[in-house]
């Protein structure tokens, strides 16, 4: 089962920094986008940043443009630098997986899946 585990939330004040983290396992290999997504109280989930997954390409919304840093660290972790954090950032941080999984066996067998994962959620608060 894949899963995705992020980790590095937290409380900083106005102008701070934060990186999160996210580990991906559960799978042998993988071919996917992956994101970060946020949910601010009574707001949608919105798009945050994407990367690709040789790491080449990255997407990221306006409002984080020039702030943010989406990494790929290595071939299951995936970070976001954030950095001049404002109060209006503060949600909650979701990881994203979407794309193929590849799953092998002992047998040399391989599987693969088209899957969209996401994860648990961590806290990021921007406040004085």
């Amino acid at each position: 089962q894949v899963q995705l585990v992020e980790s590095g939330g937290g409380s900083v004040q106005p102008g701070g920094s934060l990186r999160l983290s996210c580990a991906a396992s559960g799978f042998t290999s993988s071919n996917t986008v992956m994101g970060w997504y946020r949910q601010a109280p009574g707001k949608e989930r919105e798009l945050v940043a994407t990367i690709s997954s040789t790491g080449g390409k990255t997407n990221y919304a306006d409002s984080v443009k020039g702030r943010f840093t989406i990494s790929r660290d290595d071939a299951d972790t995936v970070s976001l630098e954030m950095n001049s954090l404002k109060p209006e950032d503060t949600a909650v941080y979701y990881c994203n997986g979407e794309g193929v999984f590849y799953f092998g066996d002992a047998g040399g067998a391989v599987r693969w899946k088209q899957l969209e994962v996401w994860g648990q959620g961590t806290q990021v608060t921007v406040s004085s």
